[in-house]
C-alpha cells in the first residue's frame, strides 16, 4: 500500500487513479453465470447507491412472497421464466425485465432453467415475508 503525506499533494492523483482502477471495472454476465450451478441462491455481482446487483439460476416453482420496503427488478439473461401474480402471470423473455413493486405478491417460475440479473435493494431478502429452506440471508460476492 502506497502512504501519501498530506503534503505530498504531487502524489494524490496518481493514488486517487490507482484506486479507482481497483474500484471500476466490467463485469461479464457470461463469466459470472459459469462459476455458479446452484439454483435459486443469488450472488452479488455488483452494487451502486445502496443497490445491489445479483445474478440468480433458477428452474421450477419458487415460493408466493412479497417484499414489503423493496422494489425487485428481473432481468433475464438466458432462458425465460413467468413470473404469477395473484390476477395475472407474464412471461418474461431474454433481453426482457420486470419490476415488481413493494408489496406485490408474486412467485417466479421457470420451465427450463433461466439466468436472471436482479436490480434491488441491499436490504431484500429474496424470500421477502417467507422464511423457509431458499432464503439465503447471506450472498456471496463472485
Amino acid at each position: 500500500m502506497m502512504v501519501v503525506s498530506e503534503t505530498d499533494a504531487s502524489a494524490r492523483p496518481i493514488l486517487v487513479e490507482a484506486l479507482v482502477e481497483t474500484l471500476i471495472d466490467k463485469v461479464n454476465l457470461r463469466q459470472k453465470l459459469s462459476l455458479f450451478s446452484e439454483q435459486w441462491s443469488p450472488k452479488i455481482v455488483g452494487e451502486l447507491n445502496g443497490q445491489m446487483v445479483k445474478l440468480v439460476k433458477f428452474t421450477g416453482e419458487f415460493v408466493w412472497h412479497h417484499h414489503d420496503h423493496e422494489d425487485e427488478m428481473f432481468l433475464v439473461v438466458a432462458g425465460r421464466f413467468r413470473i404469477d401474480f395473484r390476477d395475472r402471470s407474464v412471461w418474461i423473455e431474454e433481453g426482457e425485465f420486470i419490476v415488481v413493486p413493494r408489496g406485490v405478491e408474486h412467485r417466479p417460475v421457470a420451465e427450463q432453467e433461466a439466468h436472471v440479473l436482479l436490480f434491488e435493494p441491499a436490504s431484500t431478502l429474496n424470500t421477502g415475508n417467507v422464511d423457509n429452506e431458499r432464503t439465503r440471508k447471506e450472498l456471496q460476492s463472485i
